[in-house]
């Protein structure tokens, strides 16, 4: 994902928020579509992509911080309440929250981890700009499963957190939410049994591949219609055509591809004051192969 023009957020009033999070992805998922790698490595790919993407990026002149996330497996399997490793998301979420809070910030940038990473941030810029903010939320899939949903990974609730439908407990946590009215999908074509019934009865708007092939039209005009000014940008880097770059954990063909996605994100943020943007469930195969060669070899601990 480097090459974003991300000089409008480089500045001292924009937090970089390295969230390694990777237990919102269900353990018999990862280990499905990651079968390469021992389930172990495999499952702290989300926290490998989160650092990889910190790397990559240009050196940050702004405030910094590094979410706590626990990564050792003891909190990792147990579901508990509708949500897997739901004392590991706790623990994460009021990490972020408050490393967040500490900075106040007008602007963040958030390097996933996977796509609940957006809930804290984009939670704190609702807060912040209130109904003059509105969201993009770029993905293959809508992200809207609820804690009575068949899957209980946390990552597919990032969007029921946001607008107020999420598990009541972690939502008391969270300083506002966005209204549905403020919210889009970009990119979203690849839907589980109950998300497109949730999208319908909350009124959340699905701009599909089609939809933004050749322009970004009906988004912006769809945010000027919201009335918001500020713009927070979620990126799943599934949303990326897997004939174009597999980058993400599953490979979703039919999507948009990277070229008409930094087209999008750049004619809003020309449009628009862009406080936020989350690059989410970024998995380094490559790195997690290195990984497993040097791991433990002498010298290297």
């Amino acid at each position: 994902m480097n090459g974003f023009d991300t000089s409008s957020m480089s500045g001292a009033d924009t937090l970089r928020l390295t969230y390694p999070q990777w237990q919102g992805a269900g353990r018999d998922m990862v280990h499905h579509l990651l079968p390469e790698f021992p389930l172990e490595q495999a499952r702290l790919g989300y926290a490998a992509g989160s650092k990889m993407l910190n790397a990559i990026l240009p050196e940050h002149h702004g405030p910094s911080e590094t979410v706590d996330v626990p990564m050792g497996h003891a909190l990792d399997s147990e579901v508990t309440g509708g949500i897997e490793s739901r004392e590991a998301i706790t623990l994460s979420l009021k990490s972020a929250l408050e490393k967040i809070d500490r900075h106040d910030p007008k602007r963040i940038l958030t390097l996933g981890g996977e796509c609940s990473v957006s809930v804290a941030p984009f939670s704190a810029l609702a807060k912040r700009y209130g109904e003059d903010l509105a969201v993009i939320w770029i993905d293959s899939h809508p992200d809207v499963g609820t804690t009575q949903s068949e899957y209980h990974g946390y990552h597919a609730m990032a969007v029921s957190m946001l607008t107020g439908h999420g598990d009541p407990e972690l939502e008391a946590l969270l300083p506002s939410t966005i209204q549905e009215s403020h919210l889009a999908f970009a990119g979203v074509h690849d839907w589980s049994d109950g998300d497109g019934q949730n999208a319908k009865d909350w009124g959340l708007p699905v701009f599909t591949p089609e939809n933004l092939k050749d322009t970004t039209a009906p988004l912006l005009e769809w945010i000027a219609a919201s009335k918001a000014s500020k713009i927070a940008i979620h990126i799943d880097v599934d949303a990326i055509d897997s004939n174009d770059a597999i980058l993400g954990l599953a490979a979703v063909p039919g999507g948009l591809n990277r070229k008409e996605i930094r087209r999008i994100v750049t004619d809003i943020s020309q449009a628009y004051d862009l406080v936020g943007l989350t690059i989410a469930e970024f998995i380094p195969r490559d790195v997690l192969s290195v990984t497993g060669l040097i791991e433990d070899l002498p010298l290297t601990r």
